[in-house]
């Protein structure tokens, strides 16, 4: 059995789907699905389980012998929440009790870290997982912070020597797109909330720079397809005797004017942009540039090519976004 936390959410599901295509027959989903689309994202789905967060170590001690690998994706991933004790209780304290679970029972741990992480991104974005590169790191808000106290707490574990699951992975994810994210609001990609208003004429609207060496909509970013992360958990799930902390980007940073024109090219409609100021709020606390140092991946054996920018933007457009069933 397969256990994927977060299991219903925007890259769990996808990495559901890549689990069923590759011939897993036995996955168990914990996560909570509200009232709104959310169950979609699973509706194709054959599920031997889905789990409420509450029941979760019920159901992994009722299973332990038959569980080989937890991916835990499950998070409150809003960079804009600002409830820190919730934030606490499930990106840390709950990775926690799971890290130590898997510990206890000797089953695979993989999980989602992020590049929120790396704050402005003033000490690079080295996936470097030993103490003291990790104490340099600066996140900007509580969802990186989390996320970035747990990897901590793993490099304080392996630098003392603990016990540790047989195979542990943190991934840190870069800035993702794909189906499946329809229920993610605000913190869905702009290619989700672009294509809406290109096809009805609307103009893309991009921010306006507030930094000097950077045009408007020349920030960048390292925008990555969901199916290359489902694609790095398949293969830490097939190669047991790797490890470690990485980045999972496509090393290449490129601008949110490249990721509109992009659309409107998959779109088939001319392109229209307009530029607005960003709210002052955001301008000390808003990312110009981030790009994956992804030779460690490498280094570990990871081969496949990532996707570009624009083919990805043409799969997510032409095969999902533009269909009356968007999902994967």
């Amino acid at each position: 059995m397969i256990v994927v936390t977060g299991g219903a959410g925007f890259i769990g599901s996808n990495l559901v789907a890549g689990l069923e295509q590759q011939g897993e027959s036995s996955i168990a989903i914990c996560d909570r699905f509200g009232s709104d689309d959310k169950w979609r994202n699973v509706a194709k789905r054959e599920l031997c389980a889905m789990v409420p967060p509450e029941r979760l170590f019920e159901f992994l001690d009722s299973n332990a012998g038959e569980i080989e690998v937890i991916y835990h994706l499950g998070a409150i991933s809003a960079t804009t929440e600002r409830d820190v004790d919730l934030i606490i209780e499930n990106n840390f304290n709950l990775s926690v009790a799971l890290w130590q679970w898997c510990t206890r029972h000797y089953i695979r741990f993989i999980y989602a870290s992020s590049a929120a992480t790396y704050g402005e991104g003033t000490e690079g974005f080295d996936d470097n997982g030993n103490v003291e590169h990790l104490a340099s790191l600066r996140p900007l808000n509580p969802y990186g912070w989390s996320k970035h106290a747990f990897d901590r707490y793993i490099a304080r574990a392996i630098a003392g020597g603990a016990r540790l699951p047989p195979q542990w992975a943190g991934l840190k994810f870069f800035n993702v797109y794909g189906p499946n994210e329809y229920h993610k609001g605000d913190m869905a990609s702009v290619i989700s909330k672009l294509y809406p208003q290109i096809i009805t004429g609307e103009p893309a609207r991009l921010f306006k720079s507030h930094r000097a060496g950077y045009a408007d909509g020349g920030q960048s970013r390292d925008f990555i397809w969901v199916g290359d992360c489902v694609s790095v958990m398949l293969w830490l799930g097939s190669t047991p005797g790797v490890s470690g902390l990485f980045n999972v980007g496509t090393g290449v940073a490129r601008s949110f004017k490249d990721l509109a024109l992009a659309t409107f090219a998959a779109a088939r409609i001319a392109p229209k942009l307009d530029y607005f100021d960003m709210p002052e709020a955001l301008r000390e606390r808003y990312q110009y540039f981030t790009q994956a140092q992804m030779e460690r991946l490498r280094a570990a054996g990871y081969t496949a090519l990532f996707t570009t920018l624009e083919e990805g933007v043409r799969a997510y457009v032409q095969d999902y976004l533009s269909h009356p069933d968007p999902y994967c």
